[in-house]
């Protein structure tokens, strides 16, 4: 009782449980923790309308919304939520209960419905002012005048019999550590500017990439920019959840949209545009446009556009001077609306002779999707429409930007290999432990060793979540090699305080010196070395380097003085 207390009112041991204290709370375990965590919320979903809202990307993941229930049906992990989900029926109320309170979400079919764009003929009267003479007099008069109008006729076909809620789970975390994309499943691409850009530049292709990852609608995201040794830049993003052509399609490419009438540009994306129709009443398939050309079905979207004043104004000089050409019942300009992205044509458009010389705002853009059957026409079609209405809110980027890596992770791989790294840490810790106790045969060597090397690893993981630093491959790979380390510079300590040789001379604190000097000198060594690993393979192995130095600081300035301090309590009576 006496070594015991002696130990627990150790001011070096007071400190390392406290730091200790404050990483548990920092991590928040909860390991039997069930339900699924809401990582995005579909923009006018029923979830969205219904006021569940995507969680912040700062939040630490404990504290992100969970679903408990739905229909007072207990949602344990995501099978659960799918299974459920799958045998809802449309217009139907849902009751779903979550950690921050309950929502009741009214069902409907999922978000891509189709919106058939049709025109119909309707017989309208209006007045109009006419002059007559009368008795040789001019005489201004209103009459009632009936006319046949062409106006747009919406209909809603629902293509997809599945009901979607807008919400995006995940299994329950169940600590506040931040798991990297190898170990949660997503997509990493790792790009280039094709050119050196500035600071400033550098600042808008980041902030054009998350508008446009999050107007997509994927959430999850991590842009930041990192580089090599040589100097070189570098963008790299990571998704949780997302699909890798999906990502690669959206933020490889510049996205320069232009529309061009002969060789003159009208507008362009980004400011030239004021608004774009997203919604089922403006955006949509054309009905008409299903057909088959070489084995291939293909169909034609179509969406409302708002140009700005001068926009507007630019195409009314670009179309004064055109030509009225007349093709069957219609009347078109002899020059056509060209619309290009990324410099390719992607579509071209008739200009109604109404638009001739004149400031119109308001106009509609169109474009195509192929597939073996219809119905991958008719996905592919909605999705080049989704994608090209995402470049024309954001613009283009001021840079050309080339894919170096794409990596798209498996999230089973990712839950199976966190699995077994616990599993083989654990036996790591054990053989080490027994090695150790073989080779000194005293448990007051060895037990402090398991604890520390235990200790040293929760209080890594506490600052890692407390910083929000993610956990990956990298970083297991800096655990251990602190873990490697933790053992090295014990048995250093221990085989100091265990010398026998000229033991007259030493009293027990000048060992400690001896056996720290060799610490502090691989602390160092190690920390320098770390240091160019940070920018190494274009920044892929900082969360090696970091998490390196976290530990190894750790250790050397809380752990390890603790562990020396036990076993000097522990042995000094025995030697």
């Amino acid at each position: 009782m006496g070594n015991l207390k002696k130990i627990f009112t150790n001011l070096r041991v007071i400190i390392v449980l406290a730091v200790i204290l404050f990483a548990v709370i920092a991590i928040n375990p909860h390991p039997f923790n069930k339900g699924v965590a809401i990582r995005n919320v579909i923009m006018n979903s029923s979830a969205n309308l219904a006021g569940i809202e995507s969680p912040k990307p700062t939040a630490t993941p404990m504290s992100k919304e969970i679903i408990i229930s739905i229909n007072n049906k207990p949602i344990n992990n995501v099978n659960d939520y799918y299974s459920f989900e799958a045998e809802l029926k449309p217009n139907r109320t849902v009751s779903v209960k979550t950690d921050k309170g309950t929502y009741r979400l009214i069902t409907k079919y999922k978000t891509e419905t189709i919106v058939l764009n049709e025109t119909i003929n309707e017989t309208i009267t209006k007045e109009v002012d006419v002059t007559e003479i009368v008795n040789g007099i001019n005489v201004n008069k209103t009459i009632n005048k009936t006319e046949v109008i062409t106006v747009p006729k919406t209909i809603t076909n629902v293509y997809n019999d599945s009901i979607d809620l807008g919400i995006r789970v995940y299994n329950a975390p169940t600590t506040n550590v931040r798991k990297g994309l190898d170990l949660q499943g997503g997509t990493r691409v790792l790009l280039e500017p094709e050119e050196k850009i500035s600071a400033d530049e550098i600042e808008i292709v980041l902030s054009n990439i998350k508008q446009r990852l999050n107007i997509y609608g994927l959430s999850d995201i991590v842009v930041r920019t990192i580089s090599d040794l040589s100097g070189n830049q570098y963008i790299l993003i990571e998704i949780a959840g997302a699909n890798e052509e999906e990502v690669k399609e959206l933020v490889a490419k510049q996205g320069k949209f232009e529309a061009k009438i002969g060789d003159d540009v009208v507008f362009k994306g980004g400011n030239d545009i004021t608004y774009i129709c997203r919604s089922a009443d403006c955006s949509g398939i054309d009905p008409n446009s299903y057909g088959q050309s070489n084995g291939q079905w293909f169909c034609r979207f179509r969406f409302s556009i708002s140009l700005s004043p001068e926009a507007a104004q630019k195409q009314a000089d670009l179309t004064e001077n055109l030509d009225i050409i007349t093709e069957g019942e219609n009347d078109y300009l002899n020059e056509t609306l060209d619309l290009y992205l990324d410099n390719q044509n992607v579509d071209s458009l008739n200009i109604g002779s109404d638009l001739k010389g004149r400031a119109i705002t308001d106009i509609q853009i169109s474009g195509s999707g192929s597939g073996a059957t219809k119905q991958e026409a008719l996905s592919e079609s909605l999705k080049n429409m989704k994608r090209l209405q995402t470049i024309l809110i954001t613009g283009s980027l001021p840079v050309k930007l080339n894919v170096v890596k794409t990596d798209a992770i498996s999230p089973s791989l990712g839950e199976e290999f966190v699995k077994n790294a616990f599993f083989i840490g654990f036996l790591a810790i054990l053989s080490v432990s027994l090695i150790v106790f073989l080779r000194y045969r005293k448990l007051e060597i060895t037990l402090p060793m398991m604890i520390t090397l235990i200790a040293e690893v929760i209080i890594i993981l506490g600052v890692a979540a407390l910083i929000g630093w993610n956990i990956d491959i990298a970083a297991i790979a800096g655990i251990i090699i602190v873990i490697g380390s933790c053992v090295d510079h014990q048995i250093v300590i221990s085989d100091e305080l265990l010398k026998k040789e000229q033991q007259v001379f030493f009293n027990w604190k000048q060992r400690i010196r001896n056996a720290f000097f060799i610490i502090m000198a691989a602390y160092f060594t190690t920390f320098v070395a770390m240091l160019p690993l940070m920018r190494a393979g274009a920044g892929l192995l900082k969360g090696f380097a970091i998490t390196t130095i976290i530990g190894i600081s750790v250790g050397v300035f809380i752990t390890r003085p603790a562990f020396a301090a036990v076993v000097e309590i522990l042995l000094k009576d025995k030697l």
